[in-house]
């Protein structure tokens, strides 16, 4: 209610003192927030004062008070669901300075909310029946508008909240909840319609057109543009004053949080600071006027009128139909990389959707439609259809693939697959005095360690060594290496990144490169398409090599023979389209290939499942379990735990665990999330510790830079006369910890390297290697403002291979995030969670740890289809006579039922077993779990067919149309693509659990 009626973008705001905020921040009545109830695409408005709006969010009838369906009363149940509708921030820029463009771009937020909620009414569905079986499409549903000018920060920020109710009424007139999954799932296709709004509404186009304006290839208005990133860093100055004034204020006074009077206290002299004649409190006209006052600063001729510009849209007859299908494609695939190269149709749609607001055509809605249409209709001829013979589907459902990421798999399973060559592994003895020989005296293997090391001495042509983060995989490659040498055998370490390969080969003490240059020597160049996607090719001796514009001859640095070792550390992260080149050279040369590595940290840029696809055709496999790295035994087992828990009870095991550890740092809201990373990064750098911070987006990583750099200016420690511009451009100061994001041959910097600015000339800057001051470099300046950027926070990708002193999560990452985020710290990690109890925190990090089943062949990508098919709602078979509990099934439905819930759990427990195999390939016979498990499945399959013979008699008794004679068949698929399971997995719960 807060939220609602204070009006401004400040989710900590959480006391409610009265509605003058609401007439200062946002537009229409104060006493009253706009309510649209849409039905069959028709939609009227009316208002809600406070006591109304709080009936209807608890899912009453505001007017009344009576109840709509069941009441919600579990603490974890959705109210509503949020749809921001957002635009860049030049728009907002140009609402401020011009009112022409103020009433166009309310009227075009006008247009696109108006879609969205019927897009809504349209597309999302309810839940009925026992367990929400059964789909129900929507008659009626409810949005309240929030209107907001301007973000916490007071930044010009013009957006608008959507509160879809979860209470909807059916067709067949109930009320009931809607289906948040697919909500949430259809959010892609929403933020797409935004998009396309934006760049193609030709009321908005005319209107920019008529004042001297036009849209850039990155979606900002073009002539504003230079004003949008000065903007942001005075945003980010006003996170870091307000941080300040708030551990002022915590200090001074301990054990008490702020209410919101002091808070918005805060707020404004956090946004006052450092400005001429500074205001009280914050007006309208004031705010307006410094702002204006601001971008004169940034550009002394933005506020000025401008000539009208013509602008040339493309006619939608010209455009290439094709190439945006083949745009669509790349943008559902390029989202699909955590489902294993599954997307939906909403996924589809976004992309085509996305194709045609990026095309140059500006066009009506209504008349963009057909076109869509029809390029989802000709991106669907360049899929896979995972689930064809299932017939109709939700449109959620993530069951189509690019035919191209199809290709790519089959590919690299039939390449590994003719690699495959059982040898024998290297004398463990000899392993032990080499490692006696070569490490230092305080370093031991353990046996782990050693088999895996014989392992790659050794003469199996595939290897696979997993291990947790700190299970001293590179100490181990130090006793292979020698190993080798002994038979005479070349060994070449690559690793995914130039980075990672310098620090492999430090530790390992050979000379280490990137996989792409070794790629690179053996004639493979990759690059894009037209449409986007990702397209490798191979150089023939002779042909001319237009990347240095010479003959390429072949390899010239690494001569691979029959009896060497190849070495890709950090495996994890090797993707399909690497693997599948790396594996042609490996069949050519002879070499054998040994992945050494975590599936379970960083994930690949493009498709993952490489290192899963060789482990299980690999002869040789070696999982390591013990871990070096932390200095608390205790912390280092609880991390195997965190690793890939087995349910969600083990994952809550674990987060109760860590809690108890004082180990999750709870917090109320993202402001508060961000405050305490970058108190993290003060606290320990204070006593001369690295501590990394890992955020789950860029953007976060980049607020708590510019944070952390605004305070260390504040400090004295950095000096903001003596600058640099860098990537997006950003503002890099002498001292400031800064990451390269090209490899540069001739600078000798890498990807993702980390350094601090030592000196900026007139010419270039002078870096120096975070942690050896002795190491230097220099980039030329236009070097930095291409790719340079600060680095006090990154994401998992920016922090994977670093060992620190400590670690802070922040919140909203993923598993591989979370646990590689967990395990940087020797002395201290911790995870941050938005929780408003304990209890809630612990259950956020428990879900966070929680992981999907690997995806590694098209045969799991199907099975995974099909299990999320299954836990969907289906349509009503008979709108005449409903399914559902209160309509007392027959025996023939009941049956039926479980039936389609036993398929999904045997559908579940195949995949778990693929993926157990991925992993556990090579390892010693199981226990009596194992066998215990073979049996459960089997007398699952026996009662399954039993049960559709049964089915047939009771369905002609019952009249109920069964889909028995498919389920057979479903059955007799199973035993055919999975065939008797010789091999188990670590738990049952898939199949207990359905």
């Amino acid at each position: 209610m807060a939220y609602a009626f204070k009006g401004s973008c400040d989710s900590h705001l959480r006391a409610v003192t009265g509605v003058d905020a609401l007439a200062a921040y946002s537009r229409g009545d104060a006493e009253r927030v706009a309510r649209f109830t849409v039905e069959d695409g028709a939609v009227a408005v009316d208002g809600l004062d406070a006591g109304e709006l709080r009936r209807w969010v608890d899912g009453r009838e505001p007017f009344t008070d009576e109840p709509r369906g069941r009441e919600l009363t579990s603490p974890h149940a959705d109210l509503i669901l949020d749809g921001t509708i957002n635009a860049p921030k030049s728009y907002s820029i140009a609402a401020l300075i011009n009112d022409d463009l103020a009433t166009e771009f309310e009227a075009l937020q006008d247009r696109l909310r108006t879609r969205i909620m019927t897009t809504w009414q349209r597309e999302l569905n309810a839940r009925r029946g026992a367990g929400g079986r059964i789909r129900e499409s929507l008659h009626r549903i409810e949005v309240v508008e929030l209107q907001h000018r301007r973000s916490r920060a007071l930044d010009p920020h013009i957006h608008r909240h959507l509160w879809l109710n979860v209470k909807v009424l059916g067709e067949d007139g109930k009320w009931s909840n809607v289906d948040s999954r697919v909500a949430m799932k259809l959010h892609t296709l929403i933020n797409a319609e935004g998009e396309l709004a934006a760049r193609t509404d030709p009321d908005w186009i005319a209107a920019l057109a008529r004042n001297g304006y036009s849209i850039g290839d990155d979606g900002e208005i073009a002539q504003l543009a230079q004003a949008v990133r000065p903007l942001s860093r005075r945003s980010n100055q006003i996170e870091a004053n307000r941080a300040k004034l708030l551990l002022k204020w915590r200090s001074e006074h301990p054990g008490q949080e702020p209410d919101h009077d002091v808070l918005q206290h805060l707020d404004r002299l956090a946004w006052a600071k450092n400005r001429p004649d500074k205001p009280g409190a914050v007006d309208e006209s004031e705010w307006e006027q410094l702002i204006r006052d601001e971008l004169h600063a940034i550009d002394a001729g933005i506020l000025r009128e401008r000539s009208a510009a013509r602008s040339w849209p493309a006619a939608i007859e010209t455009l290439d139909r094709d190439l945006l299908a083949a745009k669509a494609i790349v943008d559902a695939d390029s989202r699909s990389t955590a489902c294993g190269g599954r997307f939906s149709s909403y996924d589809l749609r976004a992309g085509a959707t996305r194709a045609v607001a990026a095309s140059g055509v500006v066009a009506r809605r209504d008349n963009l439609q057909v076109l869509i249409d029809d390029v989802v209709a000709r991106g669907l001829t360049q899929t896979v259809d995972l689930l064809e013979a299932e017939g109709d589907r939700p449109q959620h459902i993530k069951g189509f693939m690019a035919s191209s990421t199809a290709r790519l798999k089959v590919e690299l399973a039939a390449r590994f697959d003719a690699l495959t060559r059982v040898g024998e592994s290297f004398r463990p003895r000899a392993i032990l005095d080499i490692a006696g020989a070569v490490l230092d005296a305080d370093v031991t293997l353990d046996e782990g360690q050693i088999t895996a090391a014989s392992a790659i001495a050794g003469t199996d042509r595939l290897v696979s060594v997993t291990g947790p983060a700190g299970a001293g995989k590179t100490t181990m490659l130090r006793a292979a290496r020698i190993a080798l040498a002994q038979q005479q055998r070349q060994l070449v370490v690559v690793a995914p990144t130039k980075k990672a390969a310098s620090v492999a080969g430090r530790e390992i003490g050979v000379t280490a490169v990137s996989l792409h240059a070794l790629l690179a020597d053996y004639g493979w160049r990759w690059g894009r398409d037209e449409a986007g996607a990702e397209v490798w090719r191979r150089l023939q001796a002779g042909e001319i090599d237009e990347c240095v514009g010479r003959i390429y001859t072949g390899p010239r640095y690494f001569a691979l023979g029959a009896a060497d070792r190849v070495v890709v550390d950090e495996a994890g992260m090797v993707d399909l389209h690497t693997a599948n080149a790396l594996a042609a050279i490996a069949a050519e040369t002879g070499a054998g290939i040994a992945m050494v590595g975590d599936h379970l940290q960083a994930m690949p840029v493009g498709h993952a499942g490489a290192m899963a696809c060789m482990t299980r055709r690999a002869t040789a496999v070696v999982e390591l379990t013990a871990v070096h790295r932390f200095r608390d035994p205790s912390y280092a087992a609880l991390t195997l735990r965190m690793r890939e828990p087995a349910s969600k009870e083990a994952a809550l095991a674990v987060a109760t665990e860590l809690d108890a550890r004082e180990q999750i740092h709870r917090v109320t809201d993202a402001a508060q999330a961000r405050d305490v990373m970058v108190e993290a990064y003060f606290r320990w750098t204070a006593v001369r510790k690295r501590v990394a911070l890992v955020t789950s987006t860029n953007d976060e990583a980049d607020a708590i830079n510019e944070a952390i750099q605004e305070r260390r200016v504040e400090l004295g420690q950095l000096h903001p006369d003596r600058l640099v511009v860098g990537q997006g451009e950003q503002r890099l100061l002498e001292g400031d910890i800064v990451q390269t994001r090209l490899n540069d041959r001739v600078a000798d910097v890498e990807n993702r390297a980390l350094w601090t600015i030592r000196r900026v000339r007139a010419s270039d800057v002078e870096l120096v290697a975070l942690g050896d001051r002795g190491d230097v470099r220099r980039v030329s300046l236009d070097y930095a403002a291409e790719h340079m950027h600060l680095a006090y926070a990154s994401t998992v990708h920016g922090i994977q291979g670093e060992t620190t002193d400590a670690s802070v999560v922040g919140p909203g990452v993923d598993a591989s995030g979370l646990y590689v985020g967990m395990t940087r710290g020797r002395v201290h990690n911790e995870a941050i969670a938005i929780a408003w109890t304990a209890c809630a925190a612990r259950e956020q990090i428990a879900d966070s740890l929680m992981r999907g089943v690997a995806e590694v062949t098209i045969e799991d990508s199907v099975r995974a289809a099909r299990s999320e098919l299954g836990r969907a709602a289906k349509v009503a078979r008979d709108r005449g006579r409903r399914v559902g509990a209160e309509d007392g099934q027959s025996s023939a439905r009941q049956l039926d039922e479980w039936l389609n819930a036993s398929r999904v759990a045997l559908s579940s427990l195949d995949a778990r077993i693929s993926d157990e195999e991925s992993q556990g390939h090579g390892r010693a016979a199981d226990s009596g779990g194992r066998r215990e498990l073979v049996s459960l499945r089997a007398r699952l399959i026996e009662r399954i067919e039993v049960t559709s013979r049964s089915i047939v008699e009771l369905a002609q008794q019952d009249g109920y149309a069964s889909n028995f004679d498919r389920s057979q068949v479903r059955v007799r698929e199973y035993r055919s693509e999975v065939g008797p399971v010789e091999r188990g997995v670590e738990t049952r719960e898939g199949l207990t659990r359905q």
